[in-house]
């Protein structure tokens, strides 16, 4: 079988390899409740051919106060079996966001779980149906398969690591939150006590590193300029994090475009973060 070209498909090696045994694709539409629009129901009303729903708020660690953490790589394996993929399978994610909302955030999880047979579409949905490729309506009900899911600690950092790294200053910490938010003049649309963003943090906004016309990432070199204007060195080691784990997936994706495949992911990002008592917030 053909392997996936890389950490992003083209729409049109999608429509080349839809009928490939192999290939599951995941609708990973997701948006905050204050949008008033739901990702399941967008799935239910069109869809690509094939495509099953993969909702971050379910296939999540739901024990404590903090939106769409990682489960258990247990709980993981199990939910993502009942979507019909097992291992070996080639996972092609998208939503209808450019990777937003949440297609980037499903690609780090599988990679979380040490699966690396996951893309992500280039462009998503709203490429795929301007170029007029088939989608469907009725849902898909696929047979559940075993998946075997084992974390990998260096791709998510916690709390108490990026305390501690405030001190040692030994990872980069990239916030893909816009502007206003990581300058604390704009909330952000989760509670939290304070606003801003992790002291020593820099700026780089995920949607710069897409192009408004078609969803697509900007080309390597692009995205390679865009991380060294922010003042970022490629060398070193990075985390990067945003309002809630989501839209700064879409940065580690980027990097992984790149060759860099380590970047790490803090998962309770700002959700966490702001809410904490004893956590230090940096302003404009």
């Amino acid at each position: 079988m053909t392997a996936l070209p890389g950490a992003l498909v083209s729409t049109q090696w999608l429509a080349e390899h839809l009928s490939d045994p192999d290939i599951r694709i995941l609708d990973c539409t997701w948006h905050h409740a204050s949008t008033n629009l739901d990702g399941r129901t967008q799935y239910r009303g069109r869809h690509l051919p094939g495509a099953v729903h993969f909702d971050i708020d379910n296939v999540a660690d739901k024990t404590g106060p903090l939106p769409h953490m990682l489960p258990g790589a247990a709980e993981f394996g199990r939910k993502v079996g009942l979507l019909g993929i097992g291992d070996g399978d080639k996972v092609v994610v998208y939503d209808r966001l450019c990777g937003g909302s949440a297609a980037a955030r499903a690609w780090w999880m599988f990679r979380a779980f040490g699966y690396e047979n996951v893309a992500m579409l280039d462009g998503g949905y709203g490429k795929w149906l301007a170029e007029k490729k088939p989608t469907e309506m009725s849902p898909v009900r696929p047979e559940p398969k075993s998946f075997t899911a084992t974390l990998t600690p260096a791709l998510v950092r916690t709390l108490d690591q990026m305390v501690a790294n405030l001190s040692s200053g030994a990872e980069q910490v990239v916030d893909a939150r816009g502007p206003a938010k990581f300058a604390g003049i704009q909330s952000d649309p989760f509670p939290v006590k304070k606003q801003g963003h992790i002291p020593h943090a820099v700026n780089l906004p995920w949607g710069d590193l897409i192009i408004e016309a078609t969803g697509d990432m900007v080309a390597p070199e692009a995205i390679a300029a865009r991380f060294a204007r922010a003042g970022i060195d490629l060398s070193r080691p990075i985390v990067v994090t945003c309002a809630s784990g989501t839209i700064c997936c879409v940065l580690a994706l980027a990097l992984a475009v790149l060759g860099h495949t380590e970047v790490a992911v803090y998962d309770g990002s700002w959700a966490e973060w702001g809410q904490a008592d004893d956590t230090p917030a940096a302003a404009a």
